[in-house]
């Protein structure tokens, strides 16, 4: 018998306030697996206790949203008797222990919390963030992270179809792995985690249990220091192979009527699943942990229930319906157990050899997890800068191949050509473009996809950054023709214990909150990964959002690249020239000062909806949003995507104008300007002729011009011959 020492308590995460209110639920003083179980469901990972008062803020519903978060994903209705389900999850601290499997098991998990409500994936995305490139770590975990990515989409055969991958100091002891997943299913078919019907047998599905992973929900809860290294043990080990199986098998029951609730096994595994459905239901669940199938000999039930090993389920059937069920996995060769039953007291009930190691109220570990409302100062506003204060030696072609090859800005596609974008066959619209575009298999539809953040302008002003990262997702939907409908967030924040800190989340919400709300874009899932900072820095902080579009006709989409020569280009929205915590500023002048762009989400509104219009009436060859290094940069890409080049004449050749990062703007190109300027005049939308596309070179005057090959090799060089660098020789 462990005795529980205060040295113990606090081992496990818990304050002596915190074990006091355990010792007050359970009316004595928890075992160890009981202390280990109040650990898990109270960690800041599971119980979301210095955020859910601000997360209650945003908005969550909608005339499509037909389940928003409190479920193991969102699921919004896409018309047809379909919905598409998706959800963005972290993986932070394993990836930075273990790069390769951290990632992989990040992977494995966002995608069972789409196909656990009967979805069937059909998208991957992922949101990193490394540290500076000459960080000693960091070519070491870009590279086991991006395999880890690829090693298990690929071989669980989802593709992986977009993302993004920025560099920053901030990162460099805690790193950022998000993975997203969309999946689709049917509105009649969708399956939730609340538990039902007392007496109903209680499932254990996919892989057997070993000792990989324990604690990992408490180890993401605190932050990084020397000992870091010493927490591989609590990073789990995935199986693609095994998940895949796992997908056909839960699909194959959930065609059935015998499922009366099921959960995927994530951080805290089988105590947060089955404390969880518990919970939901308002009902108890006693388990047998000796039938729980595990692979190490000697399993205790503290170490049976707080594993996270990969690739588990566990479900409530119908009663008699065990058998038919049982079929099912042996075919997909998965263990599949009877190991309890639901009940009506309430309590978890955990028996092992015949012997009760475990009997807790679950109720009060849910509804009485700890909640704060944590002190938080508001991050203080930049003063403007002035641009006339920034250095004029550096020509604007310089600029541009600076910027094109800065970490942030080079192309991404050495990691994106190790990820399969195109198995399954429905990928319309592959990496590389402003969102990704898969097919609704069977229908004309197809579903736009991306992730987006721009951490500088949250760091700087969070409310502002906070609003810019939703919309510029809401751009990136509306510059390939789609209809954004809804978005996941992760909100990646160092120790909420620090004013500061706090103060970053809520000015974020803030921000996400008003964007939501103008753009009837809500948030229908999330998750938040606090405490990334080693010893006592910070990652700047970073709300990723993943965003979902609807496309009626796939047919319909654009992308960003020039598609023929003699086309017009044409900028859409104001221009002011706006350099504060710019791209431009960090990488040509040195400086990460000023303010953020300001975001004018009533232009947002109105310059998107009228961009969407023109795509959706054919007049639109081709469209990309303005957002990192501004026009020139935007050009650029638009370019070299298309091989093709442009000769433009910008309403001012300062750099500001040319490499400001002014909200609100798309480049377009038509072969019909001018019913496309009367059409924005008509709807009092900013519209400027820039220019028209041809040629070999981006020319913006003669003597400012770079071919587009110049500009494509600028822009592919930086990251394999990054990569290249840190490989070891070869005879």
């Amino acid at each position: 018998m462990t005795e529980i020492t205060p040295e113990i308590v606090a081992q496990h995460g818990l304050t002596p306030a915190e074990y006091e209110r355990a010792v007050a639920i359970l009316g004595r003083a928890p075992n160890i697996t009981e202390l280990g179980i109040f650990s898990v469901m109270w960690s800041e990972h599971c119980s979301y206790k210095s955020s859910k008062k601000w997360l209650k803020t945003l908005p969550t519903e909608g005339p499509r949203v037909i389940c928003g978060p409190g479920e193991n994903a969102g699921v919004v209705d896409i018309g047809d008797g379909q919905a598409v389900i998706f959800k963005m999850e972290s993986h932070n601290h394993p990836s930075f222990i273990e790069p390769y499997q951290g990632a992989a098991t990040g992977v494995g998990g966002i995608l069972r919390d789409v196909f656990t409500m009967g979805a069937r994936p059909i998208a991957n995305l992922n949101a990193l963030r490394f540290g500076s490139p000459d960080h000693p770590k960091t070519r070491h975990l870009v590279a086991g992270v991006v395999a880890g990515i690829g090693g298990y989409g690929n071989c669980v055969g989802v593709p992986t179809v977009g993302g993004e991958c920025d560099f920053h100091a901030s990162y460099n002891g805690n790193i950022l792995v998000n993975a997203m997943t969309v999946g689709i299913a049917e509105t009649d078919k969708i399956f939730y985690s609340a538990a039902a019907g007392p007496g109903n047998p209680v499932i254990y599905v996919g892989a057997k249990t070993g000792r990989d992973g324990i604690h990992g929900a408490t180890m993401a809860s605190t932050e990084f220091n020397e000992d870091t290294e010493a927490k591989r043990p609590t990073v789990q080990v995935g199986d693609p192979f095994t998940e895949k199986l796992l997908i056909e098998a839960c699909l194959e029951l959930m065609a059935g009527d015998t499922i009366v609730a099921i959960q995927d096994m994530g951080a805290a595994g089988l105590t947060s699943s089955s404390v969880e459905m518990a919970g939901k239901g308002e009902l108890g669940i006693e388990l047998a942990l000796d039938q729980v199938p595990v692979r190490e000999t000697g399993m205790t039930p503290y170490e049976i229930m707080l594993s996270e090993s990969q690739e588990r389920m566990l479900i409530i059937l119908k009663p008699g319906s065990e058998d038919s069920a049982r079929r099912i996995f042996e075919k997909w060769e998965l263990d599949f157990a009877v190991i309890g039953r639901v009940t009506e007291t309430g309590h978890l009930v955990l028996t092992m050899h015949g012997e009760t190691v475990a009997d807790m109220p679950v109720e009060p570990l849910v509804s009485q997890a700890p909640l704060y409302d944590r002190p938080f100062v508001p991050t203080p506003k930049r003063p403007p800068i002035d641009a006339g204060d920034l250095s004029s030696a550096t020509d604007m072609m310089t600029a541009l191949r600076t910027l094109l090859a800065c970490p942030d800005l080079a192309s991404k596609r050495w990691i994106w050509e190790q990820y399969d974008h195109l198995v399954g066959g429905d990928t319309v619209q592959r990496p590389g473009g402003d969102a990704a575009i898969v097919r609704v298999r069977g229908t004309a539809k197809a579903l736009a996809i991306v992730t987006d953040c721009t951490p500088r302008y949250c760091f700087a002003d969070p409310e502002a950054g906070g609003a810019q990262a939703v919309a510029e997702t809401w751009r990136n939907l509306t510059a390939v023709g789609a209809l954004p409908i809804a978005i996941t967030d992760n909100m990646n924040f160092g120790n909420p214990e620090r004013p500061e800190i706090m103060g970053q989340f809520v000015g974020c919400i803030a921000g996400i909150r008003a964007a939501c709300l103008a753009l009837d874009y809500p948030v229908v899932s999330g998750n938040v990964s606090l405490y990334n900072e080693t010893n006592g820095t910070g990652v700047l902080p970073t709300p990723a959002i993943g965003g979902v579009g609807l496309l009626a006709d796939a047919a319909t989409s654009v992308g960003l690249a020039f598609r023929a020569a003699s086309e017009a280009i044409i900028l859409i929205g104001e221009t002011a020239g706006h350099l504060g915590a710019s791209l431009y500023l960090r990488e040509i002048a040195g400086r990460e000062d000023g303010p953020p762009p300001p975001v004018d989400l009533a232009a947002e509104r109105r310059n998107g909806d009228f961009v969407r219009g023109e795509i959706q009436a054919g007049r639109i060859a081709a469209c990309h949003d303005l957002s990192d290094g501004g026009l020139l940069v935007a050009l650029a890409e638009m370019a070299v995507a298309g091989g093709i080049g442009a000769e433009v004449t910008p309403a001012r050749r300062d750099l500001a104008y040319l490499f400001g990062e002014d909200q609100a703007r798309y480049l377009v190109t038509t072969r019909t300007p001018e019913a496309v300027l009367e059409a924005a005049a008509k709807v009092g939308v900013p519209a400027y002729r820039l220019g028209t596309t041809g040629g070999a070179a981006l020319t913006v005057s003669p003597a400012d011009a770079i071919s587009v090959e110049e500009l494509r090799r600028v822009n592919e060089a930086w990251l394999p011959g990054y990569m290249a660098a840190g490989a070891p020789a070869t005879d």
